[in-house]
């Protein structure tokens, strides 16, 4: 673990890889016959050697990085080290807005413009109301503050004990251990920090302190590890982090949230996922937007992290003009469940600053719900959560199926809008007040001082 320095933001992107972790070329069977490998011997290695390149990526590399062989491509390292940050690389790819070319000479301070080569073959370079393009690409509309928003708007900041740890939950824990992502959302929650470099950069004293808080608060049994992006950080640094969680008895649930798998699937590398099996039960929350990330990179990224029995969980925020109509998120949903990865909540977006012209109504996610409930496999319908500003917590929001009741009947309503009754003679949901006695002053005198005197 001496290679543990810092924990801060930039370093991973920045950082030269390591002549050890480089990807080296898949052996060919040549090579794997000189050894005196069987046939089938020689196939199976070789396959799991190589990493899928979908041909839209290949045909992305072709016209922008010629000179990058595929063993380069699938480098997570080099995706890093060259992804698109500036307004000059962005406009050798796409045809730039007046919008985008005015936010991204506007903008300073968090949340800078960053896109990995591979996420950027798979945004429209001519169509700026594309979804992942409307989701990377910075506009004037972030500009726009509207009441309401806020820096921080789940009070995150209220809520920690000491840097980089949130303690909003009697039982669980937030624990912040990178500022950095590959890839920057524009809808970002904690917008205020990724990107920041030196603004609240954690190093390894400080994950050592928010360490020492869940060892000495028993009441801590659920750990997430998020950020930034954890998957950002190389395996020697994430499992300094996840070896001292595990070693804390009370501890027994880990998760970490991440969207590297969706962004940057080649960082899902076979020596990382056997490292994470080492720390079991380990799960795993992976941050979707729209169907068009589900790729066969992004396919294989996710397999090789399931097969290593890591349960796979999606999260995704619901945006206007994005996903925020039932066939784009069926197609989603169902695309994740194939890749084996359960849909698990749906986010109202976060009001933070510059975000209206993200945020639908929650009417309008109440409405998706009621159109998948009942019209596909529950394992395809997701949480739709709201996560209440100031610290509130997660909200779970459900279409209204109680009518009310008649007699010793509950009257409910079904996913097709028809009226059912079940039998529930002890029940009290669905009476209106004056029908509950506990609730009708005539009932109890004694609740009524007027008519007793």
């Amino acid at each position: 673990m001496s290679k543990v320095l810092s924990l801060e933001e930039e370093p991973p992107s920045l950082a030269q890889a390591e002549q050890s972790l480089v990807r080296k070329p898949a052996a060919t069977l040549r090579d794997l016959n000189a050894n005196g490998l069987t046939p089938p011997v020689q196939l199976a290695r070789a396959a799991r050697a190589r990493f899928v390149v979908s041909p839209a990526s290949s045909e992305f590399r072709r016209r922008h990085f010629p000179g990058v062989k595929s063993a380069e491509w699938n480098d997570w390292r080099w995706q890093n080290r060259n992804r698109i940050r500036s307004l000059e690389q962005l406009e050798r790819m796409i045809q730039v807005t007046d919008e985008e070319r005015g936010a991204i000479a506007r903008h300073h301070g968090p949340l800078p413009i960053g896109v990995t080569p591979y996420y950027m073959s798979l945004i429209d370079p001519v169509d700026p109301q594309q979804g992942l393009r409307r989701t990377t690409i910075p506009t004037l509309a972030e500009f726009d503050r509207r009441p309401g928003e806020e820096e921080d708007p789940l009070g995150e900041d209220g809520h920690s004990p000491v840097p980089g740890l949130v303690h909003r939950y009697p039982d669980r824990v937030l624990l912040l251990v990178t500022n950095f992502c590959s890839v920057y959302c524009r809808y970002c929650t904690r917008a205020r920090l990724v990107g920041a470099s030196g603004e609240r950069a954690l190093r390894k004293a400080d994950i050592d302190r928010a360490i020492e808080y869940i060892a000495a608060t028993p009441v801590v049994r659920d750990c997430l590890i998020s950020g930034g992006d954890p998957l950002s950080l190389d395996e020697d640094r994430l499992e300094y982090v996840l070896s001292r969680l595990r070693a804390i008895p009370h501890l027994e649930f880990i998760r970490i949230g991440s969207k590297q798998p969706v962004v940057q699937p080649m960082r899902v590398t076979p020596t990382l996922t056997k490292m994470l099996r080492r720390y079991h039960p380990l799960w795993m929350s992976l941050h979707f937007t729209h169907p068009d990330e589900v790729t066969p990179e992004v396919a294989e990224a996710c397999g090789r992290l399931a097969d290593a029995g890591i349960p796979l969980g999606s999260q995704t925020v619901l945006l206007k003009g994005v996903n925020d109509d039932a066939a784009t998120l069926k197609r989603l949903f169902h695309a994740l469940l194939k890749i084996r990865v359960r849909p698990y909540y749906l986010y109202q977006c976060d009001p933070i600053s510059g975000s209206s012209h993200f945020r639908t109504s929650v009417d309008k996610g109440l409405e998706l719900i009621s159109q998948m409930r009942g019209y596909t496999t529950g394992y395809a319908v997701p949480n739709y959560v709201v996560d209440a500003p100031g610290g509130g917590g997660k909200i779970a929001m459900l279409p209204d199926a109680v009518i009310g009741r008649d007699g010793d009947d509950l009257l409910l309503r079904n996913f097709r809008g028809a009226e059912c009754r079940y039998p529930d003679p002890d029940g009290t949901l669905g009476k209106k007040p004056a029908e509950n006695p506990a609730d009708d002053p005539a009932e109890n005198p004694a609740e009524n001082p007027a008519e007793n005197q």
